[in-house]
């Protein structure tokens, strides 16, 4: 079955860095485009990034563009966001995501906490 594990959270200064993987598994990795989510508490869930199968083309939310970077791995079935200058603003759970087959496959999501 499809399943999708996120890690590398935790808590973080602002300013600082963090990089987030999803490990892949159960379905053709290198055949899907992969999204990464966030949502803080209170608040509805945000698309933060997406990248398309080959990893050629990305998308980001407004509010990271020029400081968080999409990228996958193909060969190693995983999905990576490097996250630089972190805000207090940043903090929430990020989950990674992908659709196949008309249903939304979801990890378990990773907390991320930006604090000093």
């Amino acid at each position: 079955q499809v399943q999708l594990v996120e890690s590398g959270g935790g808590l973080v200064q602002p300013g600082g860095s963090l990089r987030l993987s999803c490990a892949a598994s159960g379905f053709t990795f290198s055949s899907y485009a992969m999204r990464w989510y966030r949502q803080a508490p209170g608040k509805e869930r945000e698309l933060v990034a997406g990248i398309i199968r080959t990893g050629g083309i990305t998308n980001y939310a407004d509010s990271v563009r020029g400081r968080f970077t999409i990228s996958r791995d193909n060969a190693k079935n995983t999905l990576y966001l490097q996250m630089n200058s972190l805000k207090p603003e940043d903090t929430a759970v990020y989950s990674c995501n992908t659709y196949l087959s008309g249903v939304d496959y979801w990890g378990q999501g990773t907390q991320v906490t930006v604090s000093s």
